[in-house]
């Protein structure tokens, strides 16, 4: 159990690596707690009180008192991001302790690990900014999607944002293809396949191929065509954490997998070529898309078919435009000659994607 007493959580745990503070004198409570942080990957600090000089206390960026210790707290300087741990769940006096001694939240053992498990974890990879999660879906086969999220992703990390392009269709032959990588070493889906609660972002991000300056999480060419919608969360989640952005090649087809990345995205690009056989899929689609994803917008590819444009394309589909997507003549040339989408800065395609992030991350409050 868990619950909040008063305040938000310290506005300087995010963002910023430290240890925790744990004050307690219960020897079994506290070999749970440490048990608990060695599970999160942080290596705490551990008093009978709150340390001498109030250094400690106000430093760590997150502190868990026994409530064992109460009282011998409450006289320390208030501050935010401290949780009251105890077991007696019947116990209706802890509430009052906790506000006491200015705590967030009252967590009570072992029903509010996992959630204590997070919290710790959180501040052991400094977390900050969620990544800007974008996600890309044609709106028939062979609109282009890949090609963009491709284009999306290197232009990001041209940019100098961390960024990590992650290919959920497993029936695309691998998005890693796409950027002449599918021999490079690195974790690929079917790794992460029995994944569940919380995945580190840091471990992610340094397991997967590291191509063109940014993190690939790609298929291989096994026989592993499904990850649980669990997995999907966790892995997506750590990707998110990490911060920078994150692209997402979606297929049309959806399933508990798909919507769960679905469900991640900060918005999502739906690629439709400009003929109205293309732009009906595209509507079926988009209902389907739209029940899940607060912010679609369409992106339009020619060439056009006779009264065509990529505004009525956008108002037949009753969605905000993105633009026309260019064409990058580059990558008409045959494979092994031609770079991976969007490498060209100067290129058509490169300056589309570009003029994308820039009003994404203003809209979104994620601007750099």
């Amino acid at each position: 159990m868990t619950g909040t007493v008063t305040h938000d959580p310290q506005p300087a745990a995010a963002g910023r690596p430290g240890r925790p503070l744990i004050v307690t004198e219960d020897a079994a409570l506290l070999d749970d707690l440490l048990r608990l942080c060695a599970a999160a990957g942080a290596t705490p600090e551990v008093h009978h009180g709150p340390p001498e000089h109030g250094g400690g206390w106000e430093a760590a960026p997150l502190v868990l008192v026994g409530d064992d210790a109460a009282r011998r707290v409450r006289g320390a300087t208030r501050r935010h991001g401290v949780v009251l741990v105890g077991r007696d769940q019947d116990d209706s006096g802890v509430w009052k302790r906790a506000v006491q001694i200015g705590a967030d939240h009252v967590l009570m053992l072992p029903d509010g690990e996992q959630w204590l498990v997070d919290r710790i974890a959180d501040v052991a990879e400094g977390v900050g900014r969620p990544a800007l999660t974008v996600g890309v879906i044609g709106g028939r086969g062979g609109a282009g999607a890949s090609t963009l999220a491709c284009a999306l992703a290197v232009t990001s990390a041209r940019e100098g944002l961390r960024t990590l392009l992650v290919d959920a269709d497993p029936l695309g032959g691998g998005i890693d293809v796409l950027l002449g990588g599918e021999s490079a070493e690195g974790l690929r889906w079917p790794a992460f396949a029995a994944s569940r609660g919380r995945v580190g972002g840091g471990a992610l991000e340094e397991s997967l191929p590291e191509l063109h300056a940014l993190r690939v999480l790609s298929w291989d060419r096994g026989d592993c065509v499904a990850i649980a919608p669990q997995a999907v969360r966790a892995v997506l989640a750590a990707a998110r954490r990490r911060g920078g952005t994150v692209v997402v090649d979606l297929p049309r087809r959806l399933d508990d997998g798909v919507a769960e990345a679905l469900a991640q995205l900060d918005l999502a690009l739906l690629v439709v070529p400009a003929e109205l056989r293309a732009v009906a899929a595209a509507g079926r689609v988009a209902s389907a898309v739209g029940m899940v994803v607060r912010d679609l917008r369409v992106a339009v590819r020619g060439p056009y078919e006779p009264g065509l444009d990529e505004s009525e394309v956008a108002r037949l589909l009753g969605l905000p435009l993105v633009g026309d997507i260019p064409v990058e003549p580059a990558l008409q040339r045959p494979r092994g000659t031609a770079k991976p989408p969007g490498a060209s800065a100067r290129g058509p395609l490169a300056r589309f994607c570009t003029t994308f992030w820039e009003q994404a991350l203003v809209e979104t409050g994620a601007a750099r």
